[in-house]
Parts: structure tokens; C-alpha cells; sequence
């Protein structure tokens, strides 16, 4: 597992974050709450992309 994908995710939590906060304080929940769940879904697709390359390199070993 690289630990590119850990600063990735870190990067997009903390983006998330942030922007959560700002749009939260101008009044605009719904921006906000969208925002975090575009960021839960970003992050999902790159876990779910390295488990699929798991998956496969599981595959491929045992030769299934």
C-alpha cells in the first residue's frame, strides 16, 4: 500500500473540512453538507480501486 494514497485521503479530509466549516458559517447547510458527501465519495473510489488491484493480485497468486 503506498502512503500516497494515505496523504490523498488526509488531503481531502482536511479540503473537506475546511470548506465544510466556511459554508456552514456563511449559512449555506446545504452546500456544505454536499461538499462532505462529494468528499466521502471521491475517498470510497480510490479505496474501492485499491481493493479491486487487491483482489486481483489475490487472483493472480493463487491463480483462480
Amino acid at each position: 500500500m503506498n502512503i500516497d494514497l494515505l496523504f490523498k485521503i488526509a488531503a481531502i479530509g482536511i479540503l473537506v473540512a475546511v470548506l465544510n466549516q466556511v459554508l456552514t458559517r456563511a449559512g449555506r447547510d446545504d452546500q456544505a453538507m454536499m461538499t462532505t458527501l462529494a468528499g466521502v465519495v471521491i475517498v470510497l473510489s480510490l479505496v474501492i480501486n485499491e481493493i479491486s488491484q487487491l483482489f486481483t493480485s489475490v487472483r493472480t497468486m493463487f491463480n483462480l
